[in-house]
């Protein structure tokens, strides 16, 4: 540093205004060299300042090298360029991290919302259960039920500190020629003894119908085999016992269905279906009745030959309102005359009145007049008939035709959609429901399509040909005349006036939000009926429809109103609560005492834990005694019949028994309140200020409602705009109308080797043990899997599943005719619900003459 010189440097100094005059990109400049010819830049010991001074004013100032750039020891780079850009970017990238984070926070919302992407769940424990294999049991190991020892549930299953015993089920003969034969089955029938005269005298004789105008042509018998096959698994839920539904006989395929058309081919009027694998036995299912060809039924007009029948054992039927008491037509000709019926409707009564018996009772209400008039011409048609019958000596005494007791009539409707595709399995489902429960019983049961029409600019209410059209193209040929059409746009236009605010992104007017309406506008066209079963397309019995229909009608009949919505509201698991009684004795417990014990009734004082129930699901419940009022309702309108007549303390069981029951279902109905099922806020023009009104549901609406029911949500629909969703709407409806509602807890099975005591908790545990009522409820959206190895829900896998096997099919590898040979024979099952079914296609086996000369030498 002693030979630096700053003033002699700055002096040096470029100046900012000079511009270089070289070739910024010339590969001669480097821009690093130091080194320098200028001897300016060179200080000697003798130069002075005046030698500098002179030395630049008397020479020209030298041209510096292009390659040679002076340095300054000032110089630098201006960074105001590199800073913008710096803030640029990162301001940039600040605004779209927070478009991300606004985005993200959107997205999530909805997803929450709408349940999207949901964290994966925790595993399923019920899965690790083993699964059960004899249900696929064969007919050829067929044990009386007092003698089968049950693979499930077994003494560990119940109490898993028993002994072990052995449920080792014998190992069946493989072969045939190995043992004894299949037994013969037996004819099953459920029906009340119609010739004896115990019945003939309350009830009157009953006519048979017959599938032919000729009275030639009846419908086989059903057969049952007595026993079940070794091992059959017990019921987990409900019960048989209960009902009196007998679980001491097994259906298999063909004695179920054979006489609808299964196992015989198609052109002797068949389906075509089951004419291999294991047949043995199935020739009684023919032998006394010879099939049937359903090619040329037509079962609209069977079932009206049949009322007109025993029209008598019945009450006479109100006038009809409008279209409705017109018949649906099965001929071409048939359509004019409905047309001027039509037209007439307006202005001509449904049923004729003489003046003079409107002048005699100008208080009574015409239907009233008309329902007298008809009984009177029932009488005397009786009156007529036992005369004539008298009159003939040559003919055999029969009993007098005297109804001292008139049976109400019950319609049954078939829920289906206009293209619904019916495959052969559907029509033996649909055959057998009609002939079971209206055929053989003599018109008890009258059976409609609900057709759903889906295309709402479709003029079917302006024109009667259009109607026609679209009523045939709906509904296969056999089932032509029994079909009934609606559509959204006509439930908005009788039902008009409601909030239409969309739920889950559905109309409210839809079929999936609004099942019941048109059921509800059914009853109000068709006052001839007393109770309207709803039945779903994807419903299956193994056994005898009207066998179950008329064994849950009454056993509901007999239930007392006392504690019965809190009974209703729990599954019911005999190996886990006991008989009916104890199982009824534990429900008043645990509503009237709650589920929190002496040792734990602190809980309420202690900080809320995450991992346990609410403790308001813990506490006592006030019992449901009488209608539950809605508040801020004053206008309901309650029936004083319905209301009790004395207090709930004073009644000892007697309130409600031996009244027919105004709803049935199959599944619990449970408090949506606290839970998480995903409709429960599906509720459409109450007053929500304070709450929401008190609800029930019963998941799938497959059950039977009464004409009062469904008239009293009729008028809620279109008077006060009221309405709830489908699942929840009639229950809903019962409990805020003080109506009769009942559950009735009919045999579920389930495919795994469930611990009964923790499938009792599992079902059971919602508010202090029963089904709903909080958010541990398994009917709570992130809990309904547990329905899925189960016999009866709207997603239940194992119903499906039985099904199919049971028709000898292969499911996931196992089974089919094949193994039914080889091994047990085709499996044999008692009488179970099963939901859903969908889909099934029969195998058509060949068609040729062969196999139908050696399997049908004993046809008729």
């Amino acid at each position: 540093m002693l030979g630096f010189r700053p003033l002699s440097v700055s002096k040096r100094k470029q100046k900012y205004n000079e511009v270089p005059n070289h070739d910024l990109e010339d590969g001669d400049y480097d821009e690093k060299r130091y080194d320098s010819d200028d001897e300016s830049y060179v200080s000697s010991a003798d130069s002075t300042p005046y030698a500098s001074r002179a030395a630049s004013a008397t020479h020209p100032p030298r041209r510096r090298s292009i390659s040679k750039p002076a340095v300054s020891a000032y110089s630098y780079r201006n960074p105001r360029a590199f800073t913008r850009y710096l803030g640029l970017a990162v301001g940039t990238t600040l605004l779209l991290f927070m478009l991300f984070l606004t985005n993200a926070s959107v997205s999530s919302i909805k997803n929450v919302q709408l349940g999207l992407k949901k964290p994966p769940p925790p595993p399923r424990v019920w899965e690790a259960f083993p699964f059960l294999k004899r249900y696929h049991g064969g007919i050829r190991t067929l044990t009386p039920r007092e003698k089968n020892v049950p693979e499930y549930p077994t003494k560990q299953d119940i109490d898993p500190d028993a002994p072990e015993s052995d449920n080792t089920v014998k190992k069946a003969k493989e072969k045939r020629a190995d043992g004894s034969k299949i037994p013969p089955s037996e004819e099953f029938n459920p029906f009340p003894d119609y010739k004896s005269i115990g019945y003939v005298d309350i009830y009157g004789p009953v006519e048979p119908c017959y599938l032919d105008d000729k009275n030639t042509i009846k419908i086989p018998p059903m057969q049952a085999y007595k026993g079940v096959t070794a091992g059959t698994p017990d019921n987990v839920m409900g019960s048989y016992e209960l009902f009196g539904l007998r679980d001491d006989v097994c259906f298999e395929r063909f004695g179920r269905l054979g006489p609808y058309g299964l196992g015989y081919s198609r052109k002797y009027g068949g389906t075509g279906a089951a004419l291999e694998g294991d047949r043995e036995g199935i020739e009684k299912v023919w032998r006394d009745v010879p099939e049937v060809d359903y090619r040329n039924v037509n079962w609209g007009e069977v079932t009206r030959r049949c009322f007109e029948k025993n029209k008598a054992r019945f009450k006479p039927a109100p006038a009809g309102r409008g279209l409705s008491s017109i018949k649906e037509p099965t001929e071409e000709k048939d359509v004019k005359d409905n047309k001027e019926k039509r037209e007439e409707v307006v202005s001509k009564p449904a049923v004729d009145i003489p003046a003079t018996e409107v002048a005699e009772s100008p208080t009574q209400t015409p239907v009233a007049t008309a329902e007298k008039l008809a009984k009177e011409n029932v009488e005397k048609t009786a009156e007529k008939a036992a005369e004539s019958v008298a009159e003939k000596p040559t003919i055999q005494a029969q009993p007098k035709a005297e109804h001292r007791h008139l049976l109400p009539r019950t319609a049954v409707l078939i829920r289906t959609w206009w293209d619904y595709n019916y495959d052969d399995e559907d029509l033996l489902f649909l055959r057998s429901l009609i002939a079971e429960l209206s055929i053989q019983s003599g018109g008890e049961y009258d059976v409609h399509f609900l057709v759903h029409v889906k295309d709402d600019d479709k003029q079917i209410w302006g024109d009667e040909e259009v109607y026609q059209e679209v009523l045939k193209k709906s509904l296969p040929k056999e089932f032509w005349g029994m079909g009934t059409l609606w559509s959204e746009r006509q439930m908005f236009l009788i039902y008009g006036g409601m909030d239409q605010a969309e739920f889950r992104n559905l109309p409210l007017y839809g079929n999936y939000r609004s099942t019941f309406m048109p059921v509800s506008y059914f009853a109000y066209q068709h006052p001839e009926y007393d109770h309207f079963w709803h039945w779903e397309m994807d419903v299956r019995y193994t056994g005898h429809y009207y066998h179950l229909f008329d064994k849950i009608s009454k056993w509901a009949s007999k239930q007392p109103r006392k504690g019965l919505w809190e009974r209703n509201s729990r599954f019911y698991v005999p190996a886990v609560h006991g008989s009916w009684e104890d199982f009824s004795q534990m429900v008043r417990v645990q509503t009237e005492h709650g589920t929190n014990s002496q040792a734990n009734k602190w809980s309420s004082h202690l900080p809320p834990n995450p991992k346990m129930p609410h403790a308001e699901t813990l506490k006592p419940e006030k019992p449901i005694w009488g209608p539950e009022i809605p508040e801020d309702y004053p206008d309901i309108e309650i029936d004083p019949a319905v209301k009790p007549k004395t207090t709930m303390t004073e009644d000892k069981h007697t309130w409600g028994v031996d009244e027919e029951a105004d709803l049935i279902v199959f599944n619990p109905l449970f408090d949506p309140d606290k839970t998480n099922w995903i409709l429960a806020e599906d509720v459409t023009g109450y007053n929500r200020t304070r709450g929401f009104p008190p609800r029930r549901t019963a998941i799938n609406t497959s059950g039977r409602l009464s004409r009062r029911l469904l008239l009293t949500m009729h008028r809620e629909q279109t008077i006060h705009r009221h309405t709830m969703f489908s699942e929840m709407w009639p229950a809903s409806c019962a409990l805020h109308h003080g109506l009769k509602a009942v559950y009735a807890p009919h045999p579920v099975f389930i495919d795994r080797k469930w611990p009964v005591q923790y499938l009792a908790a599992i079902f059971n545990n919602g508010r202090n043990g029963a089904s709903g009522g909080a958010r541990l409820s398994v009917f709570s959206d992130e809990r309904q899997h547990n329905f899925l190895g189960t016999t009866w829900y709207y997603h239940a896998g194992h119903a499906p599943n039985m099904w199919k096997r049971w028709l000898g099919y292969k499911v996931d590898g196992d089974g089919g005719e094949q193994e039914e040979l080889a091994k047990e024979g085709r499996m044999c099952l008692p009488a179970m619900l099963l939901h859903p079914v969908k889909q099934v296609d029969l195998v058509i086996d060949r068609e040729g003459s062969q196999i139908e000369e050696k399997d049908t030498k004993w046809r008729r």
